[in-house]
């Protein structure tokens, strides 16, 4: 009964009180994901235009591309097709970081608020958003997770570990979480005694879902096993992993540990909420607010079954536009529709996304985000790479930027020991290039410090087959 009363009244209370049309957006996309593909198409035609019209006038960065595309006209009478939207120039990470000023529409409707990502990209980039995009993002997380049976309103246990998440420890939020039927474990602080918490804490808790990173979700799930822990709680339904691939061998220990399927989202901060895992296994893309483009190596798009790059267009990002922004990974275009009979587009799986645990000297296993986050933070850092070779020796790369000083080295340093231990000896290297691994991939964290048993086996140390 308590998880009705949250979404009746305290789910929608918090989100009319931050601004966002959650709840009427979720409403909407309950009954357009049942329209033709055709009729979607249509519906993403329709947002393009007005995407394109908002960036053409508020966006000058992306109003010299329309014009210099001969797509100004076209864009002023709302007649832009989804085959147009390939006239326009691709967009990365370096034009998004570098022209941000030109970019933001500071006085879109409803404010816009400073974010900072880089994740596994290793390319530190501060980008805006508005609450439309917050608003997209949180109503097609509900809708997915209605397809696994999840309502909102249930309780949700998070594992994750960004800072801007655990930051927020005051009152106000803890009493936000228990209104809200949340509760956030720290996935960079993974040590044995932790985890015995842990998996104490969600067998007492009952939650009906678990969300977190995919190796976060293995390495307790590994432990859980370890100590012949086994969650037999009734009301727990489903595992959701995000953040990295999800290895075979990590959803089995993970199923098995858990009793509850998996199911594997896709997204990135920058560019959005992308597809989410529906029962029976597909990948649906939330098509009603993200276009999203396969391409080979010379822009042109792949066909299905084939791979190619992930470009996006968001289509609720009208406060900073993603428009035609290459997010760096690998993807392969569906051959099937919706086994569902929905006319969302299917992706087949997503490619080439990895972050490694690294190991503290008392033998506490944290995520490697927890050292992105201290790197992508740091101003003069354009691009990075940190390899751990011992608990105690971390050799860290750094492509610097006009604003790198000896102030940001230190920083840098002092952030590092600060997540590992004192003890830590940082080798900081300035580099020119960052090159890819042999296999042509980009690990922005690696760590050469070996595991034990069923850790190894959780942390995703062996190759894998398939991402989903």
């Amino acid at each position: 009964m308590y998880s009705t009363l949250v979404q009746s009244v305290f789910l929608p209370l918090h989100e009319r009180l931050l601004k966002r049309p959650t709840f009427a957006l979720w409403h909407d996309l309950e009954k357009s994901q049942w329209l033709s593909r055709g009729e979607i198409e249509a519906l993403q035609e329709k947002r393009l235009n007005a995407l394109l019209a908002t960036a053409l006038e508020h966006s000058p960065w992306h109003a010299q591309r329309i014009r210099e595309a001969g797509m100004e006209e076209m864009v002023r009478s709302q007649a832009v097709t989804l085959a147009d939207l390939r006239r326009l120039p691709l967009m990365d990470k370096r034009d998004a970081r570098e022209n941000v000023d030109t970019l933001v529409w500071h006085e879109a409707p409803g404010g816009v608020y400073k974010y900072t990502t880089g994740g596994s990209s290793g390319e530190p980039l501060i980008f805006y958003f508005g609450r439309e995009r917050q608003a997209a993002d949180a109503a097609n997380r509900m809708r997915a997770h209605r397809w696994w049976g999840v309502e909102p309103g249930e309780r949700e246990l998070y594992l994750w570990g960004a800072p801007v998440e655990l930051n927020k420890t005051d009152r106000i939020k803890k009493l936000r979480d228990t209104l809200l039927n949340q509760h956030l474990l720290n996935a960079f602080e993974m040590s044995p005694a932790r985890m015995d918490d842990y998996c104490r804490f969600i067998g007492a808790w009952r939650p009906a879902c678990i969300f977190g990173y995919a190796s976060s979700l293995a390495l307790l799930a590994a432990h859980a096993e370890a100590r012949r822990y086994r969650f037999t709680q009734p009301g727990l339904k489903v595992v959701f992993a995000t953040g990295e691939p999800l290895y075979p061998h990590q959803r089995e220990l993970i199923e098995r540990v858990f009793g509850v399927p998996v199911a594997v989202e896709y997204g990135c901060r920058d560019g959005g909420y992308l597809a989410h895992q529906a029962p029976g296994g597909q990948l649906l893309q939330m098509s009603e607010t993200v276009i999203i483009e396969m391409l080979d190596g010379e822009g042109k798009p792949v066909g299905p079954g084939e791979a190619g790059e992930v470009v996006i267009t968001n289509l609720a990002t009208a406060a900073q536009p993603f428009i035609r922004y290459r997010t760096g990974d690998q993807a392969r275009v569906g051959t099937m529709p919706d086994r569902g009979g929905r006319g969302l587009h299917v992706l087949d799986e997503v490619l080439g996304r990895q972050t490694d645990f690294v190991v503290r000297e008392d033998g506490t296993l944290m995520h490697a985000l927890s050292l992105i986050y201290v790197l992508r933070a740091t101003e003069g850092v354009a691009r990075f790479k940190c390899i751990q070779h011992t608990p105690l020796d971390l050799e860290v790369q750094v492509v610097p930027d006009s604003r790198w000083n000896d102030l940001a080295r230190q920083k840098v340093i002092d952030g590092l020991r600060a997540r590992m231990g004192e003890n830590l000896r940082v080798d900081l290297r300035l580099v020119d290039v960052i090159p890819a691994e042999a296999s042509g991939k980009y690990r922005y964290v690696v760590s050469h410090v070996d595991l034990d048993g069923e850790l190894r086996q959780a942390s995703g140390q062996y190759p894998a087959s398939s991402a989903f």
